[in-house]
């Protein structure tokens, strides 16, 4: 998980800075990893406008500097959606998959706190009042559309969207999708094999989390 810093927009209390640090919490261990914070800033920056060209609803506005992102002052949801394209160990060991086997739907999960155990249902979610259940359906919505585009977008350039993590927040009354696109959310395989892949749920060093992060970034990167 990258340590993220927020701030109050020192112009305007209607908007927060988000600034990427390069900081990397990695199997309980905080780590230094260079240019990562960059990198990840420019890849929700990207990813943020490539949504909105879809009307996908964010709180994003605009890149403020190399490590900071704006976004409008909203409420966030405490629980984040993961939605998972391809069978992880967890779903592939219950349902006797092979692991990374392609589901014929996504799967969406709900997730709440840090650490291992954090799989909740969706009714955990209403009877704790932490959403009610026409937020639900709007996240949800969200959620798929989202998904849909990505995978599209990865496909176009020979690679697999395997797991997608993403958080919302409420800002004037609407549901807006929040967080960032950062190496430890975006799941991506390549189509083809490659035997110097690293996997990135099993990223656990600063040379594998900064290769993947690389590699990443080099794909919304212009040439």
């Amino acid at each position: 998980m990258l340590e993220t810093i927020y701030h109050s927009s020192p112009m305007d209390e209607k908007y927060i800075q988000v600034e990427y640090t390069d900081t990397v919490l990695a199997d309980k261990k905080k780590l230094k990893i260079k240019d990562t914070g960059q990198k990840t800033c420019e890849l929700s920056h990207f990813f943020f406008e490539y949504a909105t060209g879809f009307q996908i609803p964010t709180a994003y506005v605009k890149k403020d500097d190399n490590t900071v992102l704006k976004f409008v002052n909203h409420k966030p949801f405490p629980f984040y959606v993961k939605i998972l394209n391809r069978a992880d160990k967890r779903i592939a060991k219950i349902f006797g998959l092979k692991e990374h086997s392609e589901l014929k739907l996504p799967v969406f999960e709900f997730h709440y706190g840090e650490g291992k155990d954090t799989l909740i249902s969706e009714s955990h979610l209403i009877s704790f009042d932490l959403c009610n259940p026409e937020d639900m359906k709007i996240i949800l919505r969200i959620s798929s559309k989202l998904n849909a585009v990505l995978k599209s977008f990865f496909d176009r350039r020979n690679e697999i969207l395997s797991q997608l993590s993403c958080t919302f927040g409420k800002f004037e009354g609407k549901i807006c999708l929040t967080g960032d696109f950062s190496p430890f959310g975006l799941k991506i395989y390549p189509k083809e094999e490659n035997k110097k892949w690293t996997e990135p749920e099993k990223m656990s060093t600063a040379a594998e989390i900064k290769k993947y992060t690389e590699f990443l970034h080099n794909i919304v990167s212009p040439k």
